[in-house]
């Protein structure tokens, strides 16, 4: 009992080699209580640890570089492996106007940079945690420290990183009222053009009129490619069903279809007349929201897996993503997706099962894929130039693109993927900091005021630069604009500041775009630097 009273005793646990992780979690609960401190809305939130932890390093205190690597390829991992899937199909469909502006950003950083590492005199390992804490870019941060492992890195983050945080915040939360823009306009034009990529999907009832189309099945017919719409129920007489592709149509039928305001219109002109009847579900027809959580199905083309075959089933839309999809013969089954299928009872357990429907997978983390995708980007970065922060990143990247490869899915559920990248974030930034704070004081000493100053004007610079490419010259929608300069400069606090300015989605769907290629190209520009010194 004596010994909880005394400092020597406490003193031990922290700073004795054997009882570093003591260290490590005294570190990590000093960090979150700071952490979640708000000083006018704003906090530091994780990035907080590395500043508890540069002072426990000022102090002594010591932790074995394993922590350091493990959170390192757990954090780019799970980074990796979420941004994937957006990171391919956002320069698909965005690829120019997004992606010319986080480059624009990107290269507008590096060379404020190098402009600013010649003028004060700071060395290569400065320079790369400068710009890392300056666009608060912590993958960036973890090349750096791979490729100069002295502390310098570490201690120009931590000086710069503060005014990335405040300066994109205060940027943004300025931005509109700068350049007096109607942010409730730019709502609206997101919308209108939101509506034209993704038409809400309605339903509808006709009555069968057409003479040609007496006596015809559905397959006869060709249905869903004539119209791009589903028929998710008939009723012929007083019987309500599912069809099927053999489910004949006669004059007098009732059909529900569903579909684009354009495929209804073309389902009209094939069928007949909109009537106000609508069919009833009876005791034996059952419509139900269904949720794919069955690794088999996962990647499996609708006509792989055959419904109207084998259950006389029916998809009539999917749920990705907050988005409603027009199902096709050639669209793939998701792992989340949300089916609406259409079937009789008897048949709805069956169709349940073979899709999983169980929200409890959705949580559950497999480690086999963590694992196995790691030592692919080990491997990948020890056997090209892209070291092993590029090599797990990448691979990660290929990897939650693919989704499924045989049995093995590596796509993570959101749960699984937050726990594991900020448990890593954490172990990373615990070490990085103890590192810096070896010679923190001296550091500052000798470089603090111009460091600062070098980081807010590489913060600042690269905004500016974004804004004149996308607004003055794309002419991209504003909402848009807000959200890919904080994905630009890897800002969540950013987004979060923007994200109350809208009911629109915009700001979180352009940051998710631009943030992984500006992401990647923050960990390739770190690697450039070494050219211009």
């Amino acid at each position: 009992m004596e010994q909880l009273f005394d400092p020597d005793f406490y003193a031990s646990l922290l700073f004795q080699e054997g009882y570093s992780y003591v260290a490590l979690f005294v570190i990590v609960a000093f960090g979150f209580l700071i952490g979640n401190l708000e000083v006018r809305g704003f906090s530091l939130g994780v990035s907080a640890i590395l500043f508890v932890a540069m002072v426990f390093g000022h102090l002594g205190v010591r932790l074995p570089s394993i922590i350091q690597d493990i959170g390192l390829v757990l954090f780019l991992f799970t980074v990796g492996i979420q941004a994937g899937p957006g990171f391919f199909d956002s320069l698909r469909k965005h690829g120019k106007s997004l992606a010319l502006l986080a480059t624009a950003g990107v290269v507008a950083g590096i060379l404020v940079t190098w402009a600013c590492s010649r003028l004060f005199g700071f060395n290569l390992a400065m320079a790369a945690g400068l710009m890392g804490g300056a666009l608060t870019s912590t993958p960036a941060l973890a090349t750096a420290a791979e490729m100069f492992p002295a502390g310098d890195v570490s201690i120009a983050y931590g000086i710069s990183y503060p005014f990335g945080v405040v300066g994109v915040i205060l940027f943004l939360k300025f931005l509109p009222r700068i350049l007096r823009v109607d942010m409730s306009r730019a709502e609206r034009a997101y919308n209108d053009s939101l509506m034209a990529d993704f038409p809400e999907v309605r339903a509808g009832h006709l009555v069968v009129k057409n003479d040609n189309i007496e006596g015809k099945t559905l397959r006869e017919l060709q249905f869903r490619a004539m119209t791009s719409a589903v028929i998710s129920r008939v009723k012929h007489g007083d019987e309500a069903f599912t069809p099927a592709r053999d489910t004949v149509l006669h004059k007098g039928d009732i059909v529900r279809v569903v579909g684009t305001e354009e495929a209804l219109q073309r389902a009209r002109m094939l069928v007949g007349e909109v009537t106000e009847e609508v069919i009833e579900l009876n005791h034996r027809y059952d419509v139900q929201t269904i949720l794919v959580t069955n690794r088999e199905v996962v990647n499996k083309t609708i006509r792989q897996i055959n419904l109207h075959a084998v259950y006389d089933a029916t998809i009539t839309r999917i749920r990705r993503s907050g988005i409603d999809i027009m199902p096709e013969p050639h669209t793939r089954i998701r792992f989340g997706d949300k089916l609406v299928v259409a079937c009789d009872v008897e048949n709805m357990r069956q169709v349940t099962a073979m899709f999983g429907n169980d929200a409890r997978r959705l949580s559950d983390a497999d480690f086999l894929p963590v694992a196995v995708g790691i030592v692919l980007g080990v491997l990948v970065g020890k056997l090209t130039p892209l070291g092993l922060t590029g090599g797990v990143l990448c691979v990660a990247l290929v990897l939650g693109r693919i989704g499924k490869t045989g049995p093995v899915l590596w796509t993570m559920s959101g749960g699984s993927n937050v726990l594991l990248r900020d448990l890593g974030l954490i172990f990373f930034l615990a070490v990085v900091g103890t590192r810096a704070g070896e010679t923190l004081v001296e550091a500052f000493v000798a470089y603090g005021p111009s460091l600062f100053l070098a980081g807010a004007v590489i913060t600042f610079v690269p905004m500016v630069v974004m804004v004149l490419l996308a607004h003055r010259w794309q002419k991209m929608n504003f909402l848009s604009m807000m959200g890919g300069i904080a994905g630009g400069m890897t800002s969540t606090p950013g987004l979060a500041i923007v994200s109350p300015m809208t009911r629109s989605s915009a700001p979180q769907t352009a940051y998710a775009t631009v943030y992984p290629l500006a992401m990647v190209l923050l960990v390739v520009a770190i690697r450039v630097l070494a050219i211009f010194q």
